[in-house]
């Protein structure tokens, strides 16, 4: 795990604290700011997570490469494309939740407003 999936994971902590606190008192500003905050920490553990995969597979690919052969390593560069593309549909999936967060934000503030 690295500093930035802490940090996301803080943010998120610390925005949902904000939110419910927001709510409870009536502060819109402040239950916004922390939707914000936890919308910022899913992006900041996500791009940590991808961080984390990208070095993972790289090493990976690394320690097989110096391990096979020339056939063995035409193997490898079909499992590196593989979890490349597993790796790019899980950040697009990332994309796609934080977005649809951020939609959720707006249509509570377009509503409240």
């Amino acid at each position: 795990m690295n500093q930035d999936t802490v940090s996301g994971k803080i943010d998120q902590i610390k925005g949902k604290a904000k939110q419910s606190v927001g709510e409870a008192i009536g502060n819109d500003h402040l239950a916004n700011s922390g939707v914000a905050d936890q919308v910022k920490g899913a992006v900041q553990e996500t791009w940590g997570h991808a961080k984390d995969a990208a070095q993972s597979v790289a090493n990976d690919l690394s320690a097989r490469a110096a391990e096979r052969s020339a056939e063995a390593k035409e193997h490898v560069t079909g499992h590196a494309h593989d979890i490349r593309e597993k790796v790019a549909a899980s950040t697009q999936n990332a994309r796609n939740v934080v977005s649809a967060k951020l939609d959720e934000v707006k249509d509570r503030h377009q509503r409240s407003a």
